[in-house]
């Protein structure tokens, strides 16, 4: 640990700086080996990993990595994969994220260099070290049970305030997809959709279910060598290609109507619905799937925990108790599929098994002359009793 410290203390950087207020939009514009400047407090491990695989060169933040109030996983995330971390200790934030992409920076004893529109910038950093990183972990965790008990009453209020909404049928649009009596999996970009996407091939190989993608699970699908049958969400980190892959698009709006996703849509020409909902996206998916009478419900990549629900910005999962409450019988997840899923076998498979079995016993009968003898007398004796 000290050796790493020591290593990047001694590192300067220089490459072209990608900018944005939100990090979900940033990490589709990034190019391999770039400096990114965002703005993300208490930076959560799915970003984290998103940051990874567009191979930055280093994190810049004009928020804190870490502010203590939740063990955020981020920044260790990013430390542990050897990418140098730094916070912005002072400068107008509004002018940063407005540099164009691909700008020329260069950072140098804890100092950003910018160069754009034939004037330099200096911005003074401080640089984040893993000791840094723990002070603030167990800080977290000694403040966790404070954390929880105001997570819990946020949930419990908002809860009291949306049941009526969610004791209702959901105002679902009419869909040419249809899930009544069959098996619906929705999935979310977020923590081990990999690796449950993977671990659910033969179930979707066999059951064929509806592929119902939240935003950037869309993507997802498409990555695992699936197309989604309907994608739902407000369309803030989803691709356009994934938009025009022939899926049905619901726009998830506000209960007033207020649909941040609409503008997009309008603009790729995409057909839409809007569907008007409290909560989350996910949610509303679930929501769905129970509302359009799907037999099983399984989830790959949702929310489940006070950790997710922080790390997303929320202060509660009132919408997240309410659905699950509402669906519970048959709602399950990836992990319980995999452990309750046993693959059938087809009646190919039994005839390879039946043909590879009989391979070694025909090479038998050709090669040894005595079994060879004794089987054209056996079919001497069958054709003498057919006739």
């Amino acid at each position: 640990m000290l050796h790493k410290q020591k290593k990047t203390r001694s590192r300067s950087v220089s490459a072209s700086l990608v900018a944005d207020y939100k990090t979900k939009r940033l990490c589709k514009r990034i190019q391999p080996g770039r400096i990114v400047l965002l703005h993300h407090e208490d930076i959560d491990e799915v970003a984290a990993e998103s940051l990874l695989e567009a191979r930055v060169l280093a994190v810049i933040n004009t928020a804190p990595f870490m502010t203590g109030s939740y063990p955020a996983c981020g920044a260790k995330r990013l430390l542990d994969a050897d990418v140098p971390l730094y916070e912005v200790v002072q400068a107008d934030v509004d002018q940063l994220m407005q540099l164009p992409d691909e700008t020329p920076a260069s950072i140098v004893n804890h100092q950003l260099y910018i160069q754009t529109g034939g004037r330099s910038l200096v911005v003074p950093l401080r640089m984040i070290t893993p000791s840094a990183v723990e002070e603030k972990w167990q800080e977290a965790q000694a403040r966790l049970d404070q954390t929880l008990s105001r997570f819990i009453d946020n949930t419990l209020q908002y809860a009291q305030v949306e049941k009526d909404f969610f004791l209702k049928p959901l105002p679902i649009p009419r869909l040419a997809v249809k899930m009544a009596n069959r098996h619906v999996v929705v999935v979310v970009r977020g923590k081990h959709y990999r690796d449950d996407l993977q671990m659910l091939y033969s179930y979707i190989k066999e059951y064929r279910p509806v592929l119902i993608a939240v935003d950037g699970g869309a993507d997802a699908l498409i990555e695992a060598g699936y197309l989604p049958d309907v994608i739902i969400g407000d369309m803030d980190s989803v691709t356009d290609r994934a938009l025009r892959c022939g899926a049905e698009v619901v726009v998830h709006a506000y209960p007033d109507g207020r649909a941040p996703g609409r503008e997009r849509m309008e603009q790729l020409g995409v057909p839409y619905h809007i569907l008007p909902a409290p909560g989350t996206s996910e949610d509303v998916a679930m929501l769905m799937a129970y509302e359009e009478q799907a037999e099983l419900i399984v989830t790959i990549g949702t929310h489940t925990n006070m950790i997710d629900f922080l790390e997303k910005g929320r202060k509660g999962m009132a919408s997240t108790l309410l659905v699950r409450t509402k669906i519970g019988p048959r709602l399950i997840d990836a992990k319980g599929v995999s452990q309750l899923y046993q693959p059938r076998v087809s009646w190919n498979t039994w005839l390879l098994f039946t043909a590879a079995a009989l391979v070694p016993v025909g090479a038998i009968l050709a090669v040894n002359p005595i079994t060879r003898h004794v089987a054209q007398m056996i079919w001497k004796q069958w054709t003498m009793m057919m006739y």
